[in-house]
């Protein structure tokens, strides 16, 4: 049933001996949960065929018997609700399958009751499979091993240290730090092999509206049909990945006191949680929701891609087709994403658009809703260069009016953040994915993302990114006669990028030094 093999690992490469000295001595240190020596590594297995009954089998067969194998019907997923209630309403709908594969997954409001539901969703015989990227995943490793051994779930980590505590784990990154510094970004819900969410959002309140502290403006695409075949494919590719291992490798025992506490704990939070209240606890039926849905959807074709795992290596497929995507445009490319460090290569690309007559603009952070000012530090420099290439550049603002979507009462976040990564071309072609727009998503991590072909789509998303660059929502970044940048919105004129603090400005000016890759 299955083999033993050694954990792959790919070559450290520049380090100097100081280093491994260091790292030998936090090892010794810091003894602590590992993984097994020998790694268990399971045969391939694939999704199962899609369901043939239940709300997501109609609403995906009722687009391909009018439109045909090839389409899929589109919902956007713009308001911070609409984000967690489609994935509820997935789970909870499911009746054979259902995988989740994301980069992030807190142990937060949004983050345990989706848990929740997955678990109910198992013990009503749904097939559940997850992969979560193990950066985050410190101290989960009990959590993890008990939820591998529940009845109809399976859980795989994406590229795992193999000493389980944090100061090892910092060793480790120093000697093994070309192989750990990759990561799973992509995100993905599939239910039933009928539908599936496709974007940026992580698995977490700041991503929901549903944190006290900041939100994310995010994006999603809600799909049903052919989409969801193809997001089978993406992800049994990472399932029966060399770079994913299955949690029965943490080296822990099953725990039934450990088990029996942590699910009453589960339960008790999620059902005290005022921030839930727009949601509820329970799982339901969506079937009402459904029947006005099916009215509602763009119908369109799609081709999901996705950056490819080797034995060792990433293939980065998606920067390739994202800029062969874009050279589409003959009159007009919206751009919203939320993290930009361009490069020469990208000006000259936008340049040679504008030349030919096409209208650029750009949505990304300002200093202000920036949630990683350090990436900020790199983008800055770009700023007249992005101008000067003829695209119209334009900043989020930390106080939009659009937080009144972003947030879910009774949450009021600090400040609004933008996590989107979308593109419209011409009004007729629409990505939406996990892709930011700089050098580790280019060369590092795994991406993914949906190209779709759909002009009813495309409209609606050209409206959100229109509305979202509006000046009560975001500053417009422009030169003066002299060369010097300045900020305008609807409020006020600024001569300086806007912050949240003076801390920020410092901030700003410290993370210079660091490579832009490791953002």
């Amino acid at each position: 049933m299955f083999q033993q093999f050694s954990l792959a690992t790919a070559p450290a490469r520049g380090f100097l001996p100081l280093w491994a000295a260091v790292t030998a001595l936090l090892l010794a240190a810091c003894a602590g949960p590992s993984l097994k020596k020998e790694i268990v590594r399971f045969e391939p297995t694939y999704a199962k065929p899609p369901a043939e009954t239940g709300i997501l089998h109609e609403l995906a067969s009722g687009v391909t018997r009018e439109h045909g194998e090839e389409f899929s019907g589109f919902r956007l997923l713009d308001h911070s609700y609409d984000g967690l209630a489609a994935r509820l309403a997935l789970i909870d709908s499911a009746v054979s399958s259902l995988d989740i594969q994301t980069y992030l997954w807190y142990p937060d409001n949004s983050g345990r009751l989706i848990l929740e539901r997955a678990i109910h969703a198992a013990d009503r015989g749904v097939h559940v499979r997850l992969i979560v990227d193990d950066l985050l995943t410190i101290g989960q490793d009990q959590l993890i091993y008990e939820l591998d051994q529940r009845p109809n779930v399976e859980l795989r980590l994406f590229n795992p240290w193999k000493d389980r505590s944090t100061l090892s784990r910092g060793g480790e990154m120093i000697a093994e730090m070309e192989r750990l510094n990759t990561r799973m970004h992509d995100k993905l819900l599939i239910a039933d092999g009928n539908a599936a969410v496709v974007g940026g959002r992580n698995i977490g309140d700041h991503y929901f509206g549903l944190s006290h502290d900041y939100n994310f403006h995010d994006c999603d695409l809600l799909g049903f049909g052919h989409i969801a075949r193809q997001a089978n494919a993406m992800f049994d590719h990472f399932w029966n990945s060399q770079w994913v291992v299955s949690a029965v490798n943490l080296d822990v025992e099953s725990d039934p006191e450990y088990v029996k506490k942590a699910w009453a704990d589960l339960q008790a939070k999620n059902r005290a949680s005022e921030e839930l209240t727009a949601f509820g606890v329970e799982a339901r039926d969506w079937r009402e929701e459904a029947v006005v849905l099916a009215s509602e959807l763009h119908i369109g074709e799609s081709l999901l891609v996705y950056d490819e795992t080797g034995e060792n290596t990433i293939a980065q497929n998606v920067v390739a087709k994202m800029f062969g995507f874009m050279g589409l445009a003959q009159k007009e490319l919206l751009i919203t994403n939320a993290y930009i460090i361009p490069g020469q290569a990208s000006i000259d690309f936008l340049k040679s658009l504008t030349d030919r007559g096409v209208s650029i603009s750009i949505l990304t952070n300002s200093l202000a809703s920036h949630d990683v000012p350090a990436v900020n530090s790199h983008y800055r420099g770009w700023r007249d260069d992005l101008i000067n290439a003829g695209v119209e550049l334009h900043e989020l603002r930390a106080d939009p009016a659009i937080q009144s979507i972003v947030d879910i009462p009774p949450v009021k976040g600090k400040f609004t953040g933008l996590h989107t990564k979308a593109v419209v071309v011409d009004r007729e072609y629409v990505f939406v994915g996990s892709m930011n727009f700089d050098p580790r998503s280019a060369n590092i991590n795994t991406e993914a993302g949906a190209f779709v072909r759909s002009p009813g789509l495309a409209e609606e998303l050209a409206g959100v990114m229109e509305r979202d660059m509006q000046p009560e929502n975001a500053w417009q970044v422009l030169l003066d006669d002299t060369g010097k940048l300045y900020w305008v919105n609807s409020d006020e004129t600024l001569d300086q990028q806007p912050a949240r603090g003076f801390s920020q400005r410092i901030m700003d000016v410290i993370f210079k030094v660091v490579p832009k890759e490791q953002y």
